[in-house]
């Protein structure tokens, strides 16, 4: 199968050092290009890294003929402008999570044309720890699924960081809040049907620096989890059942090209004492990513997530927004 070019949009962190390397090292996809606001920073970026070509502009990385796909990692407020352009430039498109502000500046994507493909990059999906725990949850190895429980925390108070940027979609839901969130989706493989949360807002940034939320699937199935931008670096989690409990030691931030772990527990011995430790094998959550995302441009397989489970996810944190301010359960898509 002959490798999809891929041209990146930006220098932004994410891309230099995770998704531009792991796409160099994936099976079916090679760097093409690299863009940037003005000439120097993407110059800079391809004499580094081994990128042919780079743009001094979004615009002329888009008119490229040769470019298959773009990774979009731009500010969360430019993921819809910008993921249209691209595909309305014949690209498709994988962009960073959240793929918007709301599900409904989300739905905008429906209007890409039908023969370009969009995903919301949730590399963890495509990890084989996340595999293997929706595995063990298919299987019955935990027994009844009930609880999905979540910790996902950094420390950051750079008020020039992005992140931190109330205005332009910063603050821990929006960059980590989303993770649990498809981490409940994926494991229960269903859709909430209501939310509430807890939030405290930082007083200069206004951004939300400690999430909490309670959100409910039904039938007793319920996630919960904490994120934050101000507390110390730590990120666990564990799904509950009637017979076990599986915990990913690192959900989100696995090692690139290392083993994980999974804890598998059946709670005879408290205080992880009954708990095995099981081996998964090293991985490369975003080359695994950048490949389904060949596969599909390519033709050889579906396209595993596209824009209606993007437009699902952000129903639930505009559900989480809502009770932010109403201090009350509310109904997501409601």
């Amino acid at each position: 199968m002959e490798k999809v070019r891929w041209g990146i949009l930006s220098t932004a962190k994410i891309g230099l050092e995770k998704v531009i390397p792991a796409i160099k090292r994936s099976r079916h996809g090679v760097v093409a290009a690299i863009a940037s606001r003005a000439p120097g920073p993407a110059e800079e970026a391809a004499k580094a890294l081994g990128i042919d070509t780079a743009y001094g502009s979004y615009e002329e990385l888009l008119a490229d003929p040769d470019i298959d796909a773009v990774y979009n990692p731009l500010p969360n407020h430019l993921h819809v402008p910008v993921t249209l352009a691209a595909a309305r430039a014949g690209k498709h498109v994988l962009c960073e999570k959240p793929i918007a502000l709301t599900a409904a500046e989300a739905e905008e994507l429906k209007s890409v044309p039908k023969d370009r493909l969009v995903m919301e990059a949730f590399m963890v999906r495509f990890h084989p720890q996340w595999l293997r725990l929706r595995e063990l949850v298919r299987s019955g190895a935990l027994g009844e699924v009930w609880a999905v429980q979540s910790f996902f925390s950094y420390s950051n108070r750079n008020p020039d960081d992005i992140r931190n940027r109330a205005e332009i979609g910063g603050g821990a839901l929006y960059d980590i809040g989303c993770y649990p969130v498809t981490a409940g989706r994926f494991v229960f493989e269903a859709e909430p049907v209501r939310v509430v949360s807890l939030v405290e807002r930082d007083p200069d940034f206004g951004t939300d620096r400690l999430s909490s939320a309670l959100i409910d699937f039904g039938a007793g199935r319920r996630l919960d989890f904490t994120v934050s931008t101000q507390a110390t670096p730590y990120q666990r989690l564990q799904v509950v059942g009637t017979k076990k409990r599986a915990e990913v030691l690192i959900p989100y931030n696995a090692p690139q090209g290392a083993e994980a772990l999974l804890r598998l527990d059946d709670g005879s011995t408290l205080g992880d004492g009954a708990g095995v430790l099981e081996t998964v094998p090293a991985s490369d959550q975003y080359a695994e990513e950048a490949d389904a995302f060949a596969l599909a441009v390519r033709g050889e397989t579906e396209l595993p997530y596209g824009v209606d489970d993007a437009i699902a996810n952000m129903r639930v944190l505009d559900a989480l927004f809502r009770s932010e301010k109403s201090n009350a359960w509310e109904t997501v898509g409601g």
